[in-house]
């Protein structure tokens, strides 16, 4: 298994993050990388999605779980490995919350693979979940 976690804090509410995530149609908004967003459904647990980052193939995904102003996961599954991200937010009080983005990756490559694709992953976390908060802020 291979995994990362980073999180920042905001003075924003809970719902201020949840109402951008909650728009994947929106992501491209405040996520450069995020790109095309192509929704099967309603963003709830089994619904597939397809992002395509900007000058990338696209990226088939489906969400696993979603608690409203609290979490939702997604996943990716490639030949051997298995890619759960973890979006989550915690009100930690004093109006500031802090984010959560955890990136899981398991299965049968996960050993050999995850070193070499999880920080391609996961580079950008810092500037996703610092452009999310700084647009929950001026919401």
């Amino acid at each position: 298994m291979w995994n990362y976690e980073f999180s920042a804090e905001a003075e924003v509410t809970a719902h201020a993050v949840w109402t951008l995530w909650a728009d994947p149609l929106g992501w491209h908004t405040w996520n450069d990388g995020a790109g095309k967003v192509e929704m099967e459904g309603p963003f709830a647990a089994g619904t597939r999605f397809t992002m395509t980052p900007p000058g990338e193939d696209p990226i088939r995904m489906r969400i696993t779980e979603v608690v409203p102003d609290q979490a939702w996961v997604d996943v990716c599954e490639w030949p051997g490995l298995v890619i759960t991200t973890h979006h989550l937010i915690e009100e930690i009080g004093d109006g500031r919350t802090k984010v959560v983005y955890r990136t899981e990756i398991t299965g049968e490559a996960a050993d050999e693979a995850g070193p070499e694709v999880g920080p391609q992953i996961c580079a950008d976390f810092p500037e996703v979940v610092g452009a999310l908060l700084e647009r929950a802020a001026s919401a």
